[in-house]
């Protein structure tokens, strides 16, 4: 099966598996429950489930997937999946896979990210579909996102058995571990879908826009105003989506997608993780409106969008350096570099440039740390009234330290003694001078 399987030990991918699908769903709900309906106080939360008792707690605030929740679900995914496939982009080829594939993507993804959310907006201005309505039935959207991504899952499991898209998939021998991590590193319906693309970019990212959008909205339907807490973290969040798509084709080469195949660890996440926790801020924003002091307001919108440009700019260094075959300048100089020899799965022998200079001079992995802070810069504005809006920040952070260890793992494994002459000339992992 390839590096899919030794991501995590088998005992350690039933922990993660028994986690994720045992404490998550009631997680992502109880999250909503006390964002929305307990003031996003954990205590009111947890002196309900004190009173009520666990199970009948649960069964309380547990919202049915409705009709209305499934439909709206189905028009954004089938909205999103049109664009995908109807959008005119740049053939873009992603990395030579572990089995010799080259993917072929077309990169739309930013005019379809422009094309959504004015869509969105329209739909509004238009008086055509209140977005109010989507905050308004937003825990039975969170149920159905938990049941519908399982089943999608359970798809992508029997389609990696029964008709896989390339040679870049098989099993482990081990069901459990085949769900968890995925079957195929590349599957597509037909030949142009690719299901990886839509999860990854254009379902979980395009609703962390429109959820931040429909968040704006419902504030100012309730209250006739918008704070500018909430400005803040509607501006910065679609400051980092749109930074996303604009270096979209340098997604490709990521981890999770030129190394993780599409499995429940993956596509799950993708699915329902985005729109509930990635979210949470400004869901907490709409019922909790600060207005910040104009200098205040200023500062905290600036540092989020330097942080955002720090993030987009490390990857544009590491995927000019690509581009040019390290023939460019990083910080006006030539940049800094290891060459590096690897031996394929098929025992060809293959060179890669390793970038050791500009950002990547600072930390293998620095441009988490910016990523990190610009999550707080739009949490922030919620201020410290309740813990809960920060839970995100604390989330990603430990979702990319666990990136970073297990990316640093798996190329240590296939650079070998080259990768020992990286760590020694960048020898911080994450953060500079610390770790």
């Amino acid at each position: 099966m390839g590096e899919t399987a030794t991501v995590h030990s088998a005992m350690v991918t039933y922990t993660l598996m028994i986690v994720l699908l045992g404490l998550c769903p009631p997680f992502i709900i109880l999250l909503w429950h006390t964002m929305v309906h307990a003031d996003g106080s954990v205590l009111h939360t947890f002196n309900y489930f004190k009173q009520q008792g666990l199970l009948n707690g649960f069964k309380s605030i547990w919202p049915t997937p409705s009709i209305i929740a499934w439909k709206i679900i189905a028009c954004f995914g089938a909205f999103e999946a049109f664009l995908q496939l109807a959008l005119p982009g740049k053939r873009f080829e992603g990395p030579t896979s572990p089995a010799g594939n080259v993917p072929i993507y077309k990169a739309n993804g930013l005019q379809a990210c422009t094309v959504t959310l004015i869509t969105y907006l329209g739909l509004w201005w238009f008086e055509i579909f209140e977005p109010s309505i989507v905050y308004d039935h937003l825990g039975e959207i969170y149920s159905a996102l938990v049941v519908g991504s399982l089943v999608f899952c359970i798809f992508l499991y029997l389609k990696g058995h029964v008709a896989p898209s390339s040679t870049d998939s098989g099993s482990s021998g081990n069901p459990i571990v085949d769900f968890y991590w995925g079957m195929e590193l590349y599957p597509r319906i037909g030949k142009d879908f690719d299901i990886k693309v839509f999860t990854n970019c254009r379902f979980g990212m395009m609703s962390w826009a429109v959820l931040a959008m429909t968040y704006c909205f419902k504030q100012y339907e309730h209250n006739g105003q918008v704070a500018n807490s909430m400005l803040i973290y509607t501006i910065l969040t679609l400051a980092f989506v749109t930074k996303f798509f604009l270096w979209e084709s340098g997604y490709w080469f990521t981890m999770e997608m030129a190394r993780d195949r599409a499995g429940f660890y993956i596509c799950w996440a993708c699915l329902v993780v985005i729109p509930s926790i990635y979210t949470s801020p400004g869901m907490y924003l709409v019922n909790h409106p600060v207005n910040l002091g104009t200098q205040l307001a200023i500062s905290i919108l600036l540092a989020g969008l330097l942080c955002i440009y720090i993030n987009y700019d490390c990857d544009r260094q590491r995927q000019e350096f690509r581009r040019t075959n390290g023939k460019c300048l990083i910080w006006g100089r030539p940049p800094s570099k290891i060459v590096a020899t690897y031996v394929t799965t098929k025992g060809e022998s293959k060179t890669s440039l390793l970038l050791t200079s500009g950002w990547w001079g600072l930390a293998r992995h620095f441009h988490y740390i910016p990523e990190i802070f610009a999550a707080f810069f739009w949490t922030v504005p919620a201020l410290f009234n309740h813990f809960l809006p920060y839970f995100y920040v604390i989330f990603v952070a430990i979702l990319l330290f666990d990136r970073a260890k297990r990316d640093d793992d798996r190329c240590s494994s296939k650079y070998g003694k080259y990768w020992k002459l990286y760590c020694n000339k960048v020898p911080y992992m994450v953060i500079p001078w610390l770790y």
